[in-house]
């Protein structure tokens, strides 16, 4: 997934989708070249790692726009995970997993959700309410797509400048 520019003119779909893609984007440049210990390393008292950044986007993706938005059904692994044991298991699984796993489960949800975002009206509302019981619009998930993708890449930028001294933009 090619890094660009968000648009800066368009109409309100081709903005907002474009500023998602380049978060989406940044996060896997941010985790590009790393081995499955680096992935897993922590480097603050945090235990954030990359690896646990890539992985829990990936649920991200999928319970915002697959799960609430269209009312699928969870896909594997999130169907069975152990939530109750483990309330932040898509952090703490990430450590098992090979970096071309992470990555590619990433790119696949991403994929899965731009065919959603390309026929979905932006106001239309979500299948699914959030754990609160609000009813969010296609505009709505996006823009929380947008905020929860951008946040995380601050502590990849964190994390992976304590790994190796790579700092970017």
């Amino acid at each position: 997934m090619n890094r660009i520019d968000p648009a800066s003119v368009g109409d309100e779909r081709t903005i907002l989708v474009s500023l998602l893609d380049y978060h989406r984007a940044t996060m896997l440049d941010k985790t590009a070249g790393l081995d499955a210990a680096q992935l897993a390393a922590r480097t603050t008292v945090s235990t954030l790692t990359l690896g646990g950044l890539l992985r829990h986007l990936t649920y991200v993706e999928y319970i915002w726009l697959a799960r609430r938005f269209r009312g699928a059904d969870m896909p594997e692994p999130w169907a069975s995970a152990p939530w109750s044991d483990d309330p932040d298991w898509e952090l703490t699984s990430a450590a098992g997993l090979a970096p071309e796993t992470l990555r590619s489960d990433y790119v696949a949800a991403i994929e899965r959700s731009r065919a959603l975002l390309s026929e979905g009206d932006f106001d239309a509302l979500a299948a699914v309410p959030d754990q609160y019981g609000a009813v969010w619009n296609l505009r709505g998930i996006i823009a929380h797509l947008i905020e929860e993708t951008a946040q995380h890449n601050g502590h990849a930028d964190i994390i992976r400048e304590a790994l190796d001294g790579t700092v970017s933009d």
